[in-house]
């Protein structure tokens, strides 16, 4: 983290640097043509570069789909709403933390892409469509995992396929829906569960302040701090992320 830090500070200063000069010397001439490539390498070389950048625009989306993420942040939000604290934790916090569980919880299966594609890739021991095939095995096995066979088999009848002969002939394309369907259904049964207890504690607020003659008063701002107690107490965050990781065991 410091060498990362340093190189940070080294990087700005060069740029500020290089700003600096800019202004005093005259701006070179860029310009874009197409000619006849004498070296078929350098060709490949830049549709890599190009194949490589798309494949880092998508990358955000690739891990909110393919990953734990999804069932991670919807909890976390369902969590904030049902204690009535809707900017607390802020969404930077929520983001961040499911982010840094969901690296947690997929270590093991980027341990094994590791292993088994990109080590063997960077030996020159296979090459790329093979380290690709070996790379989407692990992922296959972590979907698979938590895909409900209801959802795979809505998605295998939308797509008028045949049926598959085991789990391992269904399509990736097929495989990621249902992935996700999935953990959206899971995600939106633990929050159900989050609710339960806060709502309950809603109601007898309410019940209270309602007996008591102070209609005027609303009765989250009375239950809100019973909420934040109780949690506390339980040490909710606790038992929440360690169910969380769980689940996905």
């Amino acid at each position: 983290m410091v060498q990362f830090g340093v190189s940070a500070i080294i990087l700005v200063g060069f740029v500020v640097s290089a700003g600096s000069a800019w202004g005093q010397t005259p701006a070179p001439l860029i310009s874009i043509g197409l000619d006849q490539a004498a070296d078929q390498g350098k060709v490949a070389m830049v549709m890599q570069l190009f194949l490589l950048t798309t494949v880092l625009s998508l990358a955000p989306s690739i891990l909110i789909m393919l990953t734990s993420f999804t069932r991670i942040a919807i909890v976390f939000s369902l969590l904030r709403q049902a204690m009535g604290t809707n900017q607390l934790p802020p969404n930077q916090v929520v983001i961040g933390l499911s982010l840094f569980l969901t690296f947690y919880v997929m270590a093991p299966v980027w341990d094994q892409v590791n292993q088994e594609a990109l080590q063997p890739l960077l030996a020159k021991e296979i090459d790329q469509m093979q380290a690709l095939d070996k790379a989407i095995g692990p992922i296959r096995n972590f979907m698979i995992t938590q895909t409900r066979e209801k959802d795979l088999a809505l998605l295998v009848s939308i797509a008028k396929m045949q049926r598959p002969a085991n789990i391992g002939e269904v399509p990736t394309m097929v495989l990621i829906p249902s992935f996700i369907i999935s953990e959206l259904k899971t995600a939106f049964q633990i929050g159900f569960m989050l609710y339960v207890p806060f709502l309950i504690i809603d109601m007898v607020v309410a019940s209270v302040l309602l007996s008591m003659g102070m209609m005027m008063l609303p009765p989250v701002t009375v239950s809100l701090p019973f909420k934040l107690m109780i949690f506390v107490l339980a040490d909710g965050w606790h038992l929440i992320v360690g169910s969380l990781v769980k689940s996905f065991a």
